[in-house]
Formats: C-alpha cells, sequence, structure tokens
C-alpha cells in the first residue's frame, strides 16, 4: 500500500479501502499525484540513457545477473511487456484477491492461458460456461488429452491414461498431469459447488492442479484460495468490469514464479489487455464492493419470490402471483441451497448438483447476483425477456443495468426453457414488479394467440 509520508503503520486494509488505494503513489515520492490516474495509451517508450541505472539494470536482467520484476518494473520498454495502467489495475486486484493477480485481453483469453500454464494430460470439468468448454476443445486438438467428468475417479482417470505428471523444467509450476476446472457458482444457473470437496479428490492425485472459475461470485462474496485451490479465474468482463464496457480476463495465483510463468506466457501469446481497457477497468474495481454487495442482496431477494411462485398450489387467477405461478418452474440460486425438492429436470445428460452442500461458509459474503428460473414452456422463456421495461434482454451479465437472457441462444445445448438473471443495481420492487408485469402479458398474449 502507498505510503503518506508519515511514519505510522496502519492496520492491514479491507477490501472496499484496498479497491481504492492498493495502487495509488507514494506521497513521500509524489506528493501532488492525480487522485484519478492518468492514462497512457502508447504501446512504446524511449529507451533509457546508457549511463542510466535504468540501463544497468535492465543490462543485467538479460545478463541474468539480477532479477526484472515484472509486477513493479520501475520503467517501460514495450506495452505487452508492461504499461503503467495495466499494472496499477494488476496491483489492485493483487490486493483485493489475495494474490498475484495478472490481466488478459478477455475472459476466455484467461481461461486458455490457465490451460496452457499446467498442461494437463487429463481435465475434469462439468456443465458450466459452454465457452470454456470450447477453449478447452481447442487446446486438446492435436494433443493426447482425456477429458472426465467432475464427479469421475481421479485417479482411475489418470491411470488408464498412462500419462502422469512430469517435473517442468520451469520450476515454478508441474505440468502434465490432472487439471481439475471447477466453475462454482455455475453459469447459467448461480448454484455453488462445494470447492473443499474437489480439493480434497484432486489432492489425492499427484501433480493435480485445481482452477476455480469464480467469475459469478467476485470478491467480496467468495475466495476460493480460501479452500485450498491453486488457481482463480474470472471473466473481468463481468463484475470486475461492471459497466458492459470492457472485455478482460484475470488469473491469480499464490506464488510469485509461478506469476513470472505467466506473465511470460502472456507476453508471448499476446493476449494483453488494452491500456483503455484497464483504466476502465481500475475505475469500476473502486466501486466494486458497494456493487456487488447490493446485486447480491436484490438477486436473493429475486430469487426467493420466483422460487415461492414456482412452489404455489392454488393460486387463484385474481391472485397478483397467479401469472407467475403458471409460469415459472423452478428456480435455481446458490441461496437456495441446500434443497429438499430434487429437480425433475436434468440438462446436458449431467447428473444434478448435490443437494446436501451448503454454500453459506464458502460464500460469507452474501450469494451470487447471477441466476436462472425456468419456465414451464419454451415459447415463455422467448419471449418474458422482450416484455420487460427495466430488464434488458441481452448475453453477458455483471453490469449495473439488469439483463435477462434466453440462455439457449446462447448456448444451443442449454434448456429452451431457462431464462438467466443478471441483477444490477436497480431497486429489487422495481424488477419484481417488471417480471410480474411481463407474466401477465405473457399469459395475455398467449390467450389472444400472440404467442409465436
Amino acid at each position: 500500500m502507498p505510503s503518506n509520508g508519515v511514519n505510522t503503520e496502519l492496520p492491514k486494509p479491507g477490501l472496499a479501502t484496498a479497491a481504492l488505494h492498493a495502487d495509488h503513489p507514494d506521497a513521500a515520492v509524489d506528493g501532488n499525484y492525480a487522485v484519478a490516474p492518468s492514462i497512457s495509451l502508447s504501446t512504446t517508450f524511449r529507451s533509457p540513457h546508457p549511463s542510466s541505472a535504468h540501463a544497468k539494470q535492465l543490462e543485467e536482467a538479460v545478463r541474468g545477473e539480477a532479477e526484472f520484476d515484472m509486477q513493479d518494473p520501475g520503467f517501460h520498454i514495450y506495452s505487452r511487456y508492461s504499461q503503467s495502467t495495466n499494472i496499477r489495475a494488476e496491483k489492485v486486484l493483487s490486493q483485493i484477491m489475495k494474490a498475484h493477480a495478472l490481466t488478459y485481453s478477455s475472459g476466455l483469453s484467461a481461461a486458455h492461458a490457465a490451460v496452457t500454464h499446467y498442461a494437463p494430460t487429463v481435465i475434469a470439468i462439468k456443465r458450466g460456461y459452454h465457452g470454456v468448454h470450447v477453449s478447452i476443445q481447442l487446446y486438446a486438438r492435436g494433443r493426447n488429452v482425456k477429458i472426465i467428468d467432475l464427479d469421475d475417479d481421479y485417479q482411475a482417470a489418470m491411470a488408464s491414461s498412462n500419462i502422469s505428471a512430469e517435473d517442468s523444467k520451469d520450476a515454478a509450476v508441474q505440468r502434465g498431469g490432472l487439471l481439475v476446472w471447477v466453475e462454482t457458482p455455475l453459469n447459467p444457473t448461480g448454484e455453488a459447488r462445494d470447492l473443499a470437496k474437489y480439493v480434497t479428490k484432486a489432492r489425492a492425485v499427484a501433480g493435480a492442479h485445481v482452477v476455480v472459475d469464480s467469475t459469478f461470485a467476485p470478491p467480496p462474496l467468495q475466495d476460493p484460495f480460501a479452500q485450498g485451490v491453486d488457481m482463480v479465474m474470472h471473466s473481468g468482463t463481468k463484475y470486475f468490469g461492471g459497466h458492459s464496457d470492457l472485455l478482460c480476463g484475470v488469473l491469480a495465483v499464490k506464488d510469485k514464479k509461478e506469476w513470472d510463468s505467466l506473465w511470460s506466457d502472456r507476453t508471448y501469446f499476446g493476449a494483453n489487455l488494452g491500456s483503455m481497457e484497464a483504466y476502465l477497468l481500475l475505475r469500476s474495481l473502486r466501486t466494486l464492493t458497494v456493487r456487488v454487495q447490493k446485486q447480491s442482496q436484490t438477486a436473493t431477494k429475486l430469487a426467493a419470490w420466483l422460487h415461492s411462485l414456482a412452489t404455489s398450489t392454488q393460486v387463484a387467477p385474481e391472485d397478483e402471483a397467479f401469472a407467475g405461478a403458471k409460469l415459472v418452474a423452478r428456480t435455481y440460486h446458490s441461496s437456495l441451497q441446500p434443497r429438499s425438492d430434487p429437480d425433475d429436470v436434468v440438462t446436458k445428460g449431467a447428473s444434478p448438483e448435490d443437494p446436501t452442500f451448503d454454500p453459506s461458509s464458502q460464500m460469507p459474503g452474501g450469494h451470487t447476483p447471477t441466476f436462472a428460473f425456468r419456465t414451464t414452456k419454451p415459447i415463455y422463456a422467448t419471449w418474458i425477456p422482450h416484455l420487460t421495461t427495466y430488464f434488458t434482454p441481452a448475453t453477458s451479465l455483471g453490469g449495473v443495468e439488469s439483463l435477462l437472457e434466453h440462455r439457449v441462444k446462447s448456448d444451443p445445448t442449454e434448456d429452451p426453457r431457462i431464462i438467466r438473471v443478471s441483477v444490477g443495481l436497480e431497486e429489487f420492487e422495481d424488477l419484481q414488479a417488471d417480471l410480474r408485469s411481463a407474466f401477465a402479458e405473457a399469459l395475455q398474449r398467449e390467450s389472444q394467440g400472440q404467442l409465436e
């Protein structure tokens, strides 16, 4: 953290404070720094003078006589290596994720970087964001890679693959073994998975690594490192960005040497976050806690209300809950776990999530602001997003505005009755009224033969 020039040691800052101050310059060095950081769009920087300390530092690093810390290089050469705006954003991310964070040009570029970093021969994954599945297929193309279900027997899968983890020349990471990819909460349902269970299961296999896609539960909702995972991934496009105006991916690891390895890979993948996007990201991180906490609270109330509609019985036609009870078959959300009401529908041929898991201790900051509900007919899921006023019918999630998405239009393998809900910063009562109106309008149009 920066110093104010006073020799007073303050306690370690909380999440909201770190998001505001982790990247601020040292006032003892620059007593007149800009509170809102300046943006630099340059890709190219003047080389240090041959007689300067920076030139000597660079020469020693090239000769291998000294380390050059790319988390805080002191000067810049080329923006693919480092750039001041990007470094400031990564300083904030590192503080709030309690690890070493690195940014990427998109969530999928971060996911691809994570898989390539560990270079697994066996990957355990189930359901979740379809884009990650496609990215893994691209990684596996031309390689001997075995894809298994997240709940399969890991040791048996490794034994049948006839390939074990190998020590890498890069001491930062052991490569070539098992990668356990856990997405929690889950896209599109917002259901939580038991991280501790999968970490324990993975640790029984030598050389296994656990990566968690925590996009649906950013700080302050969830810290997967508390369950002992190796790497945390976020699509920063979503809650970190929070304003539907930037593409970004984030990876975080506990070990600095592992971060250095990721940085080197990113340099030659060319998957860097642009300076303008880094500036927008930094702006958004300042308000992360207040945005996400408000969105989480509203989403939890909205999910509870929709769940009450789905479980309503004998609702009279004149009751304001009548339309919702006719249209909403089931609601999915981490706040509804553990569940005693089994789902009679299994999508994608996958087994249901563990109904006994209680995510409250894993998500101490609150539940995910994104969830889903299933309608009683596919036609309702097609039309409801377009019958609302405050919800925008659109893909993506995590922005300050609420969205509804007929999920099958983005993921053809999804149940055509599923609507994904991304809750923004509107008032709960307004969003509730908007959905209630849309439900009633859908029934009225259906009665008139206008839903096709």
